[in-house]
């Protein structure tokens, strides 16, 4: 019973230290109304739409529809211009998924995990979740040796890894970057 309530404060505290920072590094900002919102779905499908176009979608003025955008630009609404490239066709074509459950749950640790991860230009997504895992990371890679690799710098030389789990894909059905708005 001792240990499972040493774990299961660790996990809370864990869990605060985390949703607590994370209202911590939101910017504050004045909520979005219908006009940010239509612009942001324009934007998620054709980041190119041109200002004027988007303008007259929605009803306002080119240079109301650049205050906006310029707006959610800096308060980190728009997170950023990026094209979406297709991994095959750039002989980048395994997508693999990774459950990490680290050694033990100090934030420290976690911290760290953090940082390492998203050095890593294969990580293309990292998830600290709740659960049996630590961290759901989905991963890019030429090849299986080229994974390989990855998992013997990352986890296996690694004393703060207690172990992980790889899900290989055998198919892309669905990816998405528009959020339902």
């Amino acid at each position: 019973m001792g240990n499972n309530f040493l774990y299961f404060e660790g996990y809370f505290a864990i869990l605060f230290h985390h949703l607590t920072s994370m209202s911590k590094s939101q910017p504050t900002s004045a909520p979005l109304d219908h006009f940010d919102l239509a612009i942001l779905r324009i934007l998620q499908e054709n980041n190119y739409t041109p200002q004027r176009s988007i303008a007259e979608s929605v009803n306002l003025s080119a240079a109301a529809v650049h205050r906006r955008i310029k707006r959610m630009e800096e308060n980190g609404t728009i997170q950023s211009q990026v094209a979406v490239v297709d991994p095959i066709k750039v002989a980048i074509p395994i997508t693999i998924m990774v459950e990490v459950e680290m050694e033990n749950d100090k934030i420290e640790l976690v911290r760290k995990a953090k940082q390492k991860f998203c050095s890593i230009p294969e990580i293309q997504q990292c998830y600290y979740v709740t659960g049996e895992v630590d961290f759901i990371l989905i991963i890019n890679v030429a090849n299986m040796t080229a994974y390989e690799a990855l998992t013997t710098r990352l986890f296996f030389d690694n004393p703060d890894i207690k172990r992980f789990r790889t899900f290989v894909t055998l198919d892309r059905v669905k990816v998405g970057l528009s959020l339902p708005i």
